[in-house]
């Protein structure tokens, strides 16, 4: 059997909303930083236009991401990634690109014990398994798509939240830039031999602020990419781990409605956590239960 790596998700369990306090004090500390200790003083003190235009360029761009961050997070926080409705049926065996409809018979009186193949059967909820889906023992349901448990959303990551969950981390690797720039003069001010204006807990604030940014820019960045590579080829974290995804997955129908599948059609909602009517109606990938693929090619199992 191979090693679970997602099982050790199970001991985070008990930390539940105090990843949200987390989030929100590392939010509370960079904003003292940046808006109310040096931006917002040197937006309103007398100085030449050009500190004040930097100023004020800094603040207003901090502010919009912030927005873009928070929103972005909070729905992936609420935002359900999608269960398994109740007695639910598969028309086909979807994973396997088979196009002979299953029928009743199949099913039997349990489909745990009737050995078919072509159904997914998950033993620890007792239900029907659509394509693509997973048990997350942290959850302790079948999630539709899902990629992973994640402990600083305490939620699972999946088909109905995934896009919000690539848009908080774009928006958190942009803030986080844009805050260790920012605040980047300020730091390296602690190692001249000058004197540094401001009070020992302003100073501390910014120094932390600082690598605290640093530190997120850098490790989200390795995230972010990796999770472009998986929206490229149209798969999850956990396929690309169990499946060894190759160029014959089912699901990869090109870069383009890969891209598609995640953040839907209209390009006024690619950058918003939220799907437009239209999206909704005619991509059913955004529902987790049905996704196009490729009925020539053999899944990779």
């Amino acid at each position: 059997m191979a090693w679970n790596v997602f099982r050790f998700c199970t001991a985070l369990r008990g930390l539940g909303s105090i990843m949200i306090l987390l989030v929100l004090g590392v939010v509370g500390v960079t904003y003292y930083a940046v808006v109310l200790t040096n931006y917002g003083p040197a937006l309103a003190s007398s100085g030449g236009f050009l500190d004040a235009l930097v100023a004020l360029s800094v603040l207003v761009l901090f502010h919009c991401l912030l927005v873009m961050l928070l929103w972005s997070y909070f729905s992936v926080v609420f935002t359900d990634p999608g269960s398994v409705p109740l007695n639910w049926r598969p028309e086909l065996d979807e994973e396997r690109g088979e196009a002979d409809p299953l029928t009743t018979s199949e099913f039997g009186a349990s489909p745990a014990d009737s050995g078919n193949p072509r159904i997914r059967f998950c033993r620890k909820c007792n239900q029907l398994k659509p394509p693509r889906c997973h048990h997350c023992s942290v959850c302790g349901r079948c999630v539709l798509k899902m990629d992973h448990h994640c402990v600083w959303v305490v939620n699972c990551v999946g088909a109905l939240n995934y896009k919000y969950f690539l848009l908080f981390l774009f928006y958190t690797f942009l803030e986080t830039t844009v805050v260790t720039l920012s605040l980047l003069p300020q730091f390296i001010e602690f190692f001249s031999d000058g004197e540094i204006p401001g009070t020992p807990s302003t100073l501390a604030t910014t120094f932390l602020a600082f690598v605290l940014n640093l530190a997120f820019a850098l490790s989200v960045l390795g995230f972010l990419i990796m999770h472009i590579s998986l929206v490229a080829a149209n798969t999850t974290t956990i396929e690309a781990y169990e499946k060894k995804t190759s160029p014959k997955w089912r699901y990869d129908l090109g870069r383009k409605r890969n891209f598609e599948q995640v953040f839907g059609m209209d390009k006024r909602y690619w950058f918003l956590p939220a799907y437009s009517e239209e999206d909704l109606r005619r991509i059913p990938a955004l529902h987790g239960l049905e996704y196009p693929s490729k009925p020539d090619l053999d899944a990779q199992e």
